[in-house]
């Protein structure tokens, strides 16, 4: 690696969800004294770069995401103190601390917003987006007919008014208007704020959706049945984005040398996030983007039979590729298979019936392809989907809850609703993290947040795995300590990488040339596959299986099976 490379070039991430990692005070919600305690397991396993998710003050209608006060603490999860305490704490042992900052909204109750609403006349009016009604006979219509992320219109009728104003997530998280560059500086201000008390830099909430169409046009393409209309380019990574962006950077950013991290989702190509992470021009080092989240068919599945939700290896290796040779040139990319946002990976692409397997091949495909890999709590240990029973019990998610009350209307039972919320709801990934098969799995003296899934009395614990060296946390240890080793790491950012077979339907594998050729290779299959291999083995780094079955230049591949090798 370079002498003078960011520090995240020699990093893996781990992603923290704090209501559900570990409970440090007893009352039965994750909160940043429950993640001071578990820095030395962090620092162990060998991760270095901690995202955190929103630790604000927030009334929580959106799990933090609603942010009430920027310059506060969520009680919830400790005071200021508390984390002042984090952050050295975490610095003591190389850690660096990224915490999650919303751009995109507050929460209805941050006082910015009470003061909208009681003086039209204010500086906070223009922080946002209200907009007259229309009135057609007795009735008033929203401004347009845009339909936001949680299903519903992103238009909210202020009571006893004609005013509506703006939300694309939650009607209690109202959108701000970046337009106006007081607003700017508000926002400018609280980062300065966090980057002076020592966080190392940010992960930008919502960061694609800053910009808004102006013009209100509604959108002319086809409507649901409520005459709403999902038209994501009317507030998704419009090019104004980037005018913002580059003003925080010149202003912020670059005279904290601060780490920043954006989440482009609203279908984003290679291409335009480029303009967001370019490291000549781009006013911030990376952005994350979805498109190796949803490659198995789950995503509005709710029609599909079980059958039907297999991993599209094809697919995958399309946007890996497509990602990797627009950006490997130009600028650095994160890698991650999940977060606080998505089921677990190991449901998505993986298997519960060989958690062991796909667990470790899931981990090898991420740590060894191009960019800083991000680990979500649990993965290391396989954590996996929610079990639940009815849909009431995702319900802590409001993204699931309005997504179940409009399937409702739609005439779906709560079986099948059921069925699919254990696919693909947000609350799969909020479950508490299990640390060993005691009460609560050591999350706590009580649990108040998303129920446990019960596996953890059966293995799927931090505790029980450490005890165990063939356990996927031991695996996913010595994983990560391959990886950043200088010469490992050098070839994985720097040597030409290339898919091996890419029409192989059940196999992604790739391979990375350098002082010495890398190559992966993993199934993605709960059956026995096969997959052609010429190269000569000089060693076998990694592997999930005690044996290797290798014949006439061709793998037997079992369920799962991976391989990390020099050749």
């Amino acid at each position: 690696m370079e002498n003078n490379a960011p520090f995240w070039n020699d990093s893996v991430g781990y992603i923290i969800y704090p209501e559900t990692f570990c409970d440090g005070n007893g009352d039965g919600v994750g909160d940043i004294p429950g993640i001071v305690s578990k820095l030395d397991y962090l620092k162990e396993l060998g991760v270095n770069l901690l995202w955190i998710c929103p630790l604000f003050a927030s009334p929580m209608d959106d799990n933090g995401y609603d942010v009430s006060d920027y310059y506060k603490i969520n009680p919830l999860y400790g005071t200021e103190e508390d984390f002042k305490k984090l952050l050295e704490e975490a610095h003591k042992r190389g850690l660096r601390i990224v915490v999650d900052f919303v751009l995109n909204h507050t929460s209805d109750e941050h006082p910015w917003f009470q003061k909208a609403l009681s003086d039209p006349s204010s500086p906070e009016r223009g922080y946002y987006f209200f907009r007259k009604g229309v009135r057609q006979g007795d009735q008033l219509l929203p401004p347009n007919n845009w339909k936001g992320f949680f299903s519903t219109s992103v238009w909210e009728n202020v009571e006893g008014t004609d005013d509506f104003y703006m939300h694309i997530f939650s009607k209690k998280m109202p959108d701000v208007d970046w337009s106006n560059p007081e607003l700017r500086q508000r926002y400018y201000e609280i980062a300065r704020h966090y980057l002076d008390m020592g966080v190392d830099g940010f992960r930008l909430d919502a960061l694609a959706h800053l910009a808004k169409d102006l013009s209100f046009a509604s959108s002319s393409l086809p409507a649901d049945e409520n005459g709403l209309v999902y038209d994501t380019s009317r507030f998704s990574n419009r090019p104004e984005v980037l005018d913002y962006l580059l003003e925080f950077k010149k202003e912020v950013l670059a005279p904290k040398h601060a780490f920043s991290i954006g989440e482009v989702g609203g279908g984003v190509s290679p291409e335009e996030a480029l303009r967001y992470c370019d490291r000549q021009s781009g006013p911030i080092n990376m952005v994350f983007n979805f498109d190796t989240a949803w490659c198995n068919g789950a995503y509005g599945s709710i029609d599909k039979n079980d059958e039907e939700i297999f991993t599209d290896v094809l697919e995958l290796k399309r946007n890996f590729m497509r990602w990797y040779d627009a950006c490997h040139e130009k600028a650095d990319m994160p890698l991650y298979w999940c977060n606080h946002d998505h089921p677990r990976v190991l449901s998505q692409y993986g298997s519960t019936k060989y958690r062991n397997e796909s667990a470790k091949a899931l981990a090898t495909i991420l740590l060894f392809f191009y960019g800083t890999p991000f680990i979500y709590n649990g993965d290391e240990i396989g954590m996996s989907n929610a079990e639940y029973a009815k849909p009431e019990d995702f319900f802590r998610d409001v993204s699931t809850k309005n997504e179940v009350l409009s399937l409702r209307a739609r005439g779906y039972s709560d079986a099948q609703i059921t069925h699919y919320l254990c696919r693909t709801s947000r609350a799969n990934a909020r479950t508490p993290m299990q640390w060993n098969h005691e009460e609560n799995a050591g999350f706590g003296k009580k649990i108040a947040v998303n129920a446990l899934n019960e596996n953890y009395k059966e293995g799927v614990n931090v505790l029980d795995q450490m005890k165990d060296p063939w356990s996927i946390i031991n695996f996913f240890q010595y994983a990560i300590l391959k990886r950043r080793e200088p010469e490992i790491n050098d070839i994985v950012l720097h040597g030409k990488l290339h898919i091996l077979d890419f029409n192989h339907p059940d196999v992604l594998a790739y391979m990375h040339e350098g002082k010495e050729n890398l190559v992966v290779i993993a199934s993605l299959r709960p059956y026995e596959t096969y997959f052609s291999f010429y190269h000569m083995i000089r060693d076998v780094v990694l592997h999930n299986y005690g044996d290797v079955l290798l014949k006439d230049h061709v793998f037997t591949l079992r369920p799962f099976e991976c391989f990390l090798l020099k050749v």
